[in-house]
């Protein structure tokens, strides 16, 4: 999968080169297409609470790849900067929210579904956001101890696609399920790399800051 991610990193600063050159040329930032992103999320989520499914996951496809455009202008522009880097930390994870709470709302006033089910799926969305938080939260504390941690089944665009997968082919409720799993899978995972990692650090005289 980290290969999929670096492949289409460098796809959207290959094909869209002449775009980002536009972006450049019109002084748009890596912030302005940040923000954009995440207001296309919003309208991803409004489409999902009335029901406009394809639509949803057309525009939340777009979304996405203004998330690859926006790291791939800040290197074209020499405005990687902490602030950029935590803006879209932020922004990302209340798209997330918006989606999720979305697609809980979707679950509970699903008429085919017996109404203890309805329950229980939209607790599992919740479960689903949360794992999906600490997949994020996980990476970055792991990065403030000094260790890289990538590692996982489940990172954002894997949690992508899947959302698209749910909502193009209306399987929301499976779609949930499977990201449930994964996505505390991969905590682990991470967790467990990154204890790894801050032994190896603590056996070659590394300090380690709790």
């Amino acid at each position: 999968m980290e290969r999929i991610r670096e492949f289409l990193d460098k796809w959207v600063r290959r094909g869209f080169d002449p775009l980002l050159a536009v972006m450049e040329r019109l002084g748009i930032t890596p912030n302005h297409i940040t923000v954009v992103a995440f207001l296309i999320n919003l309208g991803a989520a409004v489409l999902i609470v009335f029901g406009y499914y394809i639509w949803a996951a057309s525009i939340f496809i777009v979304a996405g790849l203004l998330d690859l455009v926006d790291g791939s202008l800040a290197r074209r522009t020499g405005r990687t900067t902490p602030f950029g880097s935590f803006l879209d930390s932020t922004l990302d994870r209340l798209s997330e929210g918006a989606i999720f709470a979305a697609i809980a709302y979707r679950l509970a006033i699903d008429q085919g579904v017996a109404l203890q089910m309805r329950g229980v799926n939209v607790a599992l969305v919740v479960l689903a956001l949360l794992g999906s938080v600490t997949v994020s939260y996980t990476r970055a504390r792991a990065e403030s101890l000094g260790v890289e941690c990538r590692v996982g089944l489940a990172s954002r665009f894997e949690r992508i696609f899947l959302i698209c997968v749910g909502l193009y082919q209306d399987v929301l409720p499976y779609v949930i399920y499977v990201m449930l799993a994964l996505t505390m899978f991969t905590v682990i995972q991470r967790v467990v790399y990154t204890r790894r990692r801050l032994a190896i650090k603590e056996e070659e005289g590394g300090i380690v800051e709790r």
